[in-house]
């Protein structure tokens, strides 16, 4: 079938609604591999040897303080930075170091940043259609029809954030924790394997930062995505954390679970302070 004819199929199907499932190939080992990585900003060493694993999935945590390399390890990972040396691997076939983003981000990678980027005229549902891994393409936009299947999705991702008694509702009325948890939902739309979140719960409430802790877990708890989470507040890093990893002068200082890094001396040092054994004398 042509092209045109395919328009003029008002039941024709068009693969490009069809979200893709992601090639990454975890059967011989982690889902992330970061070795050996270095790579410096006008002599400065942003990111200095740096080795991390992440397992499929596995929710992480990544602690520091600030210009401890946290946002530039992300830009690594997503295709924004070139590193001087080291390789950066996705799964065991996919050197992420050989890709540009767009290509990354095909692969099931997907990166939200810390302030929410929704589009506040549209409906929470025409967002997360919006959303899907499709061809962005106008004409196709205008023209796709959408499928059962992906209906069926956007219901499947408004449970997920809990966000079905607003689908209707414009994306402009939600609350800031609202918008975080919309755009998760949007980059869950297109089914990625490996999350990168940055500092999901500044200036949420309490119950949205209770809410944002069971939506992370949950995410990582079905086996489907692995979540990174990038984040300062330690209460919320203790509510979810199964593995931290506090990284400090572009390198990993300490990792293992969060009494372990709270009671290093090191991590102390450069950037918890008082020993929590201490503050609760």
């Amino acid at each position: 079938m042509s092209f045109l004819s395919s328009l003029a199929d008002r039941d024709h199907v068009f693969d490009f609604l069809v979200p893709a499932t992601s090639p990454v190939d975890v059967r011989h080992g982690p889902i992330l591999y970061l070795e050996d990585v270095s790579v410096s900003f006008d002599g400065f060493k942003a990111i200095d040897d740096l080795n991390l694993t992440i397992d499929d999935g596995e929710l992480r945590c990544i602690i520091g303080p600030n210009g401890a390399g946290k946002t530039t390890m992300m830009d690594i990972i997503t295709g924004k930075t070139r590193p001087d040396t080291g390789s950066v691997w996705f799964g065991s076939r996919h050197n992420l170091l050989a890709m540009n983003e767009p290509e990354i981000a095909s692969l099931g990678i997907g990166r939200k940043f810390q302030k929410p980027t929704v589009f506040e005229a549209l409906s929470v549902f025409e967002n997360l259609e919006l959303a899907m891994a499709a061809d962005k393409r106008i004409l196709p936009t205008l023209t796709a029809r959408m499928t059962g299947e992906v209906r069926d999705r956007i219901e499947e991702v408004l449970e997920t954030i809990g966000l079905e008694e607003l689908r209707n509702g414009p994306a402009g009325i939600l609350s800031h924790g609202q918008k975080q948890w919309l755009e998760i939902g949007m980059l869950l739309m297109q089914r990625p394997r490996l999350l990168l979140i940055d500092e999901p719960v500044a200036g949420m409430t309490e119950q949205e930062m209770e809410r944002t802790a069971e939506l992370l877990t949950g995410l990582a708890g079905k086996g489907k995505q692995s979540v990174v989470v990038v984040e300062h507040d330690m209460g919320f890093v203790r509510s979810i954390a199964r593995t931290v990893t506090v990284l400090h002068q572009g390198s990993v200082l300490a990792e293992g679970s969060m009494d372990q890094v709270a009671h290093d001396p090191r991590v102390i040092e450069v950037y918890l302070g008082a020993d929590p054994d201490e503050e609760a004398a």
